[in-house]
C-alpha cells in the first residue's frame, strides 16, 4: 500500500480526473479532513455538495450522511467509503418502529434529526439540525402535537428552551452519552479560564456545566471569534483537528468519556464508526468507483420533502 503523503497525492488526482469532490465529517480523522474538498456537518456537507458541478461525491462520514448526500443530488454518483460505517443515533430509531409509534399517535407530527435514515425521513413532517431545531420548532403552531427524536437529549433540550412538551423518541449518540460530568467539573478547577463548550447531544447535566451549547459548527464558530484562549470540548475528539487548524493560537482540551469502551479512562471520546474511513478505503472507493449509495425511488421521493421543509422553515 502506498505511504500516507502519496495516498492524499493519488486520490487528489482521481479527483481531478474523474470530476469528484471529496466530503470530510469534522470527527473523522485529520488526514482525511486535510484532503476534503469541503470539512463541517452532514447537511452541511450535502447542501454545499449539491451546489458544485462535480458528478462524484466521495463521503467520508456514515452511512445516513451518504444516504442525504444522494437525496439533494440524485443524478451524482454517491460514494461511501464503508458501508459498515454506521451511526448508533441512527439505529435507535428503525423505520417500521417509528411507523408503528405514528400509527398509535393520530394527530402528531413527526420532527427527525438529520442523523436518521432516509427510511425514517420518508416517514417524516419535518428534519432539523441541532443548530436550527428551535428555530423550526419556534414556527409550528403552538397547539401543535409533536414527536421528536430520535435524540432524547436534544429533544429534552429543545422542549426546555421552547416551553414544548414534544414526545421524545428513546435514542441517543453513544459518544455523547458517555460524557463524564466529573471530569467537566475536574477540568474546570484545572483550567478556571476555560471556556466549556457541550454539543446538544450531550445529557443534561452536561449541558448545565457548559457555556456554549450547541451543534459542532456553533462551537468551532464560537472558538475563531472568542478572544478566550482555552477550551474544555464536550463532542467527538475529530473536532479538535479543525479547531487547531483554524485557531492555532489557542488550546482545546478533549472531556474524556466516564469509561472507554476498552473499559480503560482515556483522554478523548471517539467514534468508532468515523474513524472507519481511512485514507486507504477512500482511495479504493475512489478508484473502483464503489460502493455506491442507492436509495429506493420511493423512500427518496417522501425523504427530500421534511428536508425542504426544513429549509423553507429554517
Amino acid at each position: 500500500m502506498l505511504k500516507t503523503e502519496d495516498l492524499k497525492a493519488e486520490i487528489r488526482r482521481m479527483c481531478e480526473e474523474k470530476d469528484a469532490i471529496i466530503l470530510a465529517h469534522y470527527y473523522t480523522i485529520g488526514d482525511i479532513q486535510d484532503i476534503a474538498d469541503f470539512v463541517g456537518d452532514s447537511l452541511a456537507l450535502a447542501r454545499k455538495a449539491a451546489e458544485t458541478d462535480a458528478k462524484i461525491m466521495v463521503m467520508c462520514g456514515v452511512h445516513f450522511m451518504a444516504e442525504t448526500c444522494k437525496l439533494l443530488s440524485p443524478d451524482k454518483m454517491v460514494l461511501c467509503p464503508d458501508l459498515e460505517a454506521g451511526c448508533s443515533l441512527a439505529d435507535s430509531c428503525k423505520a417500521e418502529d417509528l411507523k408503528k409509534f405514528k400509527e398509535e399517535h393520530p394527530g402528531y407530527q413527526v420532527i427527525s434529526y438529520v442523523n436518521t435514515t432516509a427510511a425514517v425521513k420518508a416517514l417524516t413532517d419535518v428534519v432539523v439540525t441541532s443548530g436550527n431545531a428551535k428555530k423550526v420548532v419556534d414556527q409550528l403552531p403552538k397547539d401543535a402535537k409533536l414527536i421528536f427524536g430520535p435524540d432524547y437529549n436534544l429533544g429534552s433540550y429543545i422542549n426546555e428552551v421552547t416551553g414544548r412538551d414534544m414526545l421524545l423518541w428513546n435514542g441517543g449518540c453513544h459518544v455523547h452519552e458517555r460524557f463524564s460530568v466529573e471530569k467537566i467539573i475536574e477540568m474546570k478547577k484545572l483550567y478556571p479560564e476555560a471556556v466549556v463548550m457541550a454539543h446538544l447531544e450531550c445529557k443534561g447535566p452536561v449541558l448545565a456545566l457548559a457555556d456554549v451549547k450547541g451543534s459542532t459548527a456553533t462551537m468551532l464558530n464560537y472558538a475563531q471569534q472568542s478572544d478566550k484562549k482555552q477550551f474544555i470540548v464536550a463532542t467527538e475528539a475529530g473536532i479538535l483537528h479543525e479547531m487547531q487548524r483554524t485557531c492555532p493560537d489557542k488550546e482545546f482540551i478533549p472531556v474524556p468519556p466516564e469509561i472507554s469502551e476498552s473499559g480503560l479512562e482515556c483522554s478523548c471520546n471517539e467514534c468508532q464508526y468515523m474513524k472507519m474511513n481511512t485514507l486507504e478505503k477512500v482511495y479504493n472507493c475512489l478508484k473502483d468507483e464503489n460502493p455506491q449509495i442507492e436509495i429506493d425511488s420511493e423512500i427518496a421521493k417522501e425523504a427530500v420533502k421534511p428536508i425542504e421543509r426544513m429549509l423553507q422553515l429554517s
